[in-house]
């Protein structure tokens, strides 16, 4: 049972996500404040104070730059909830401007009344689309249309609270806020990461490599933003080990900024040197180049909508009496050890009691099923699995739609690197896996042979996505749009490089691809092929690490 306390905890979690309230390390939101404020006399804009964290900064900041002065009438806050204004010190809060209520209804007004801040703080919610109030989503999407951006069903709060504060800044103003890292590599985040670009003449981004938010799982990122005209815009990343070296860091005066591009290419490149950004950037334009879209079509596995039903060890099969009635699957990335998963690896599996059977019923009405099968939706009925979501919006809930043979898999989450394995025991997949077929007579053994190589592979960290897991992750689209290089794939060995795979040799597979695809192929120097892979190498052990410290 659960205790009243346990319950208010666990409401109390709810209803924080519901609002976004993860709030802000005392640390980060100094660190900012001190940054963005650099006079007296300057307005200040904090959209969503919360319980005054950053209110605090500010004062503070103000404070250390005159303490005489009257800074109370310059700052400026809005709060949604007004039980959560009410934390802030009275002494603040009864002299500030502070507004209580949704904070897109006060930009909207204030643009109307062209009022703008000198410097905009804070940590914006990070609320998902469908837990988005309508009221406030409606004027949000309306600000984000007005700065020429196109929101949909994937848009987090957080993107319209960025771009409506963007729009409050005056020129030559400067804003600091926390903002999750999804900003660097999701597709949703595109047209922002475009827009950030233009409005911004210099940004300055600040990671870390241990979690703050570690409960939530979620990396964040402080981006700092000066607004000055000019006819070129930069980026730096700097990459913190964790918050405490905010006692002791500032921003180099001199630093090798990087030239932005205004495009919606992801920002994970600005972890690299200008030459590495400038090497991949010159290869995605090489015509020489072709994409994987070219050789193969992705789509997502099999989404049963209850594996633990409908994907069935050998002993549970025998024990339904289901043998007529199932089909091969592997439903797990360390199923596939090499490049190619054979039946002798299915076999394997099978003797280890893994579950790699599909139930496939008939698509029949249940009085027309077989005994034996009637018996098994029944128990499923019993555990209440026909009332899980994708189960219960299908006519025959027992029935798994979209079930066919692909020509081969792909990892959708990568640990170490992107794999492409062909099926050669008629296997098909659960949505742990993507699914692969074979396009414009691409042959399976040169695709997945050519697909190690170091090139490939660090395209795949800068064009993948990866939070705060470790993890790297695609979606088809992603998959599809990876440079592959395929000249001298014929030559390659599919049975060596497999072989090594399979005894995780990844560094002398690497040795024999790079040599015939980006040596022979591409005609790359050894010097730009020994930057692919420390590209690869930097980007990978950057993701792995940082959730293991």
């Amino acid at each position: 049972m659960i205790n009243n306390n346990q319950l208010a905890n666990i409401e109390a979690t709810v209803e924080k996500k519901l609002r976004g309230g993860y709030y802000t390390p005392p640390q980060i939101a100094q660190y900012i404040t001190d940054w963005a404020i650099t006079k007296d006399t300057e307005t200040i804009l904090e959209p969503s104070c919360g319980d005054g964290i950053f209110i605090n900064s500010i004062v503070n900041t103000f404070h250390s730059i005159n303490k005489k002065g009257d800074i109370y009438k310059k700052i400026h806050a809005v709060e949604l909830y007004i039980n959560e204004a009410r934390k802030i010190d009275t002494n603040i809060i009864d002299n500030i401007n502070l507004y209580i209520g949704d904070f897109f209804k006060y930009c909207k007004d204030h643009l109307t009344d062209k009022v703008q801040f000198d410097c905009i703080v804070g940590n914006p919610p990070f609320i998902r689309y469908q837990d988005f109030p309508e009221d406030q989503r409606i004027p949000a999407f309306a600000l984000m249309k007005r700065a020429g951006l196109n929101p949909n069903r994937l848009t987090n709060t957080w993107i319209p609270f960025l771009v409506s504060a963007t729009l409050l800044l005056k020129e030559n103003g400067r804003i600091g806020m926390v903002i999750p890292a999804e900003l660097f590599q999701v597709n949703y985040a595109a047209e922002t990461r475009r827009f950030l670009s233009e409005s911004y003449s210099k940004l300055q981004i600040l990671t870390f490599r241990k979690l703050v938010f570690k409960k939530i799982q979620q990396e964040i990122i402080i981006l700092l933003g000066e607004k000055k005209p000019s006819q070129k815009h930069y980026i730096n990343i700097f990459e913190l080990n964790d918050i405490d070296d905010l006692k002791t860091f500032s921003i180099p005066i001199k630093n090798h900024k990087k030239e932005l591009d205004h495009s919606s290419e992801k920002w994970t490149q600005y972890y690299l040197s200008k030459y590495e950004i400038s090497l991949l950037r010159n290869l995605k334009n090489n015509p020489y180049l072709p994409v994987s879209g070219e050789y193969i079509n992705v789509d997502v596995g099999i989404v049963t909508g209850q594996n633990k039903y409908f994907v069935l060890s050998p002993k549970e099969v025998e024990f339904y009496k289901l043998k007529d009635y199932v089909i091969k699957i592997v439903g797990k990335a360390n199923h596939l050890k090499g490049i190619v998963i054979n039946q002798s690896d299915l076999d394997n599996l099978i003797l280890k009691q893994k579950q790699i059977f599909l139930l496939k019923a008939p698509d029949l009405e249940y009085n027309e099923l077989p005994l034996d099968l009637k018996k098994y939706i029944d128990f499923g009925i019993s555990q209440d699995y026909h009332l899980g979501y994708k189960c219960r919006i299908r006519k025959k809930w027992w029935v798994v739609p979209s079930v066919w043979i692909p020509d081969a898999f792909m990892l959708r989450q990568v640990h170490s690197y992107p794999k492409l394995i062909l099926n050669n025991c008629d296997a098909v997949n659960t949505d742990t896996l993507h699914r692969v077929k074979f396009i414009n007579g691409a042959k399976g053994h040169e695709i997945a042979s050519a697909f190690v190589n170091s090139l490939t592979f660090a395209f795949s960290e800068v064009m993948g996505r990866s939070y705060g897991g470790g993890v790297l992750t695609f979606e088809p689209s992603e998959a599809e749009k990876l440079p592959l290089p395929i000249m001298g794939a014929n030559k390659l060995d599919f049975n060596e490089i497999n072989f090594l795979i399979r005894h995780n040799n990844i560094t002398e597979a690497l040795e024999i691809t790079d040599n015939k695809l980006l040596k022979d192929g591409l005609n790359l120097s050894q010097s730009d092929i020994d930057s692919l892979n420390v590209i690869w190498q930097k980007l990978r052990n950057r993701r792995i690490y940082r959730n293991k410290r």
